[in-house]
């Protein structure tokens, strides 16, 4: 059995690596060569490249695409570049731009791994005879040797760990997905990097959403849907107007800062928080933070990678990505539909986030959340 899990010589197996130009891909991309499997590096160009140039430390902008095929070139596997501008933009783009206009807070690098990645991506692996199709992502697929399923756990590496983002990963999907890096610090990726001579083994890691210029969403919500920056009213959970906003764009649910009141509007002085946003009525509602308490979530589009009991089960739950795991109960509605029931009310919950569920370092699944409210009060959002 290789490291790859199948029952032959590693040169006798095709893997694909989805390759981003940034360190970690490479690295998988290259210890897998190294190994002696026989790779195919795969990248997408999802947004226009003239423009993508001028941006750096982006995945897949075009220095990245430069990069993962010097790497592919130096060490002898054939790699290829698919222009998915068109998948990426009706996909992930459309999408965000969308949720927004909603008044939610999406998720785009869900979406992409969603669908362009482990959907479109994996149809290509396929197509070229893959056996499997790794990527750099810092999670760890595990075989559950009862009952030789695949199941999907936590990075070793907590600072890391992408599993928050990789919840909506089919079972299908998860059993064609390899993940080198997940038993890994990125200590270790780098030190790998530098072993290997890659000519990127000291590139900085992406912080930003590939598709968002230094951050600044509400720019790219505006240049595609211009009335996202339509004044309207903020006004307290009375209905009572305290000021005018400059587009739902720029709010998000549990903001603070920004907001664009001044002191004294309240009589104790206390900070306002975003609490909900109205796009139909294009009103920004705002009051104290404990407005924003929530202790059941709703969630649709689920995906599970378990079996969750008819009368629910204890989980740990996880309700943005930088959060932490807060113990809930969840409970399944139907098909693609569930609740999560917290003892202890979280804050600044937002509908167009997910809720991913986690025993132990294992991920059951998730789903995105549509609504949230305290049980002590009427539906809040």
């Amino acid at each position: 059995m290789n490291s790859m899990g199948f029952d032959k010589e590693p040169k006798d197996t095709r893997v694909v690596v989805a390759m981003s130009g940034g360190v970690d891909s490479s690295v998988t991309a290259a210890l897998l060569h190294e190994e002696g499997y026989d790779v195919v590096g795969v990248t997408l160009q999802l947004y226009d490249y003239g423009a993508a140039v001028e941006r750096k430390g982006a995945c897949c902008a075009g220095q990245d695409i430069y990069d993962a095929k010097r790497v592919a070139e130096e060490k002898g596997f054939p790699h290829y570049v698919l222009n998915y501008e068109d998948n990426f933009k009706n996909s992930v783009i459309d999408d965000f731009v969308d949720t927004y206009m909603q008044g939610h807070t999406p998720i785009p690098c869900v979406r992409c791994n969603q669908t362009v990645k482990f959907r479109d991506l994996l149809k290509v692996a396929h197509d070229l005879g893959a056996d499997c199709m790794a990527t750099g992502h810092y999670i760890q697929r595990l075989t559950d040797n009862d009952t030789m399923q695949s199941e999907l756990h936590c990075a070793v590496d907590k600072t890391k760990d992408q599993s928050y983002f990789l919840f909506a990963t089919t079972q299908e999907q998860l059993d064609f997905l390899r993940f080198p890096l997940g038993g890994w610090t990125k200590d270790i990726t780098r030190d790998h990097a530098k072993r290997l001579g890659l000519l990127n083994c000291d590139k900085p890691d992406s912080q930003d959403i590939c598709f968002v210029p230094n951050g600044d969403y509400a720019s790219v919500v505006k240049k595609i849907k211009p009335e996202a920056e339509q004044p309207g009213e903020i006004v307290d959970l009375s209905g009572c107007v305290i000021g005018e906003h400059t587009g739902i764009v720029n709010y998000t649910i549990g903001q603070r800062k920004g907001i664009g009141i001044g002191g004294g509007v309240s009589e104790d002085n206390a900070p306002f928080y975003v609490v909900r946003i109205d796009p139909a009525a294009n009103r920004v509602i705002v009051g104290p933070k404990e407005a924003l308490a929530r202790d059941v979530i709703y969630m649709s589009d689920c995906n599970w990678l378990a079996d969750i009991p008819a009368d629910g089960m204890a989980v740990e739950t996880k309700l943005r990505s930088v959060s932490r795991p807060a113990p809930a109960r969840l409970v399944k509605t139907g098909d693609r539909t569930a609740e999560l029931h917290l003892p202890e009310p979280q804050y600044g919950i937002a509908p167009g986030q997910a809720a991913v569920c986690y025993a132990g370092t294992r991920v059951l699944g998730g789903g995105w959340i549509i609504a949230a409210e305290n049980s002590a009060l009427p539906m809040a959002a």
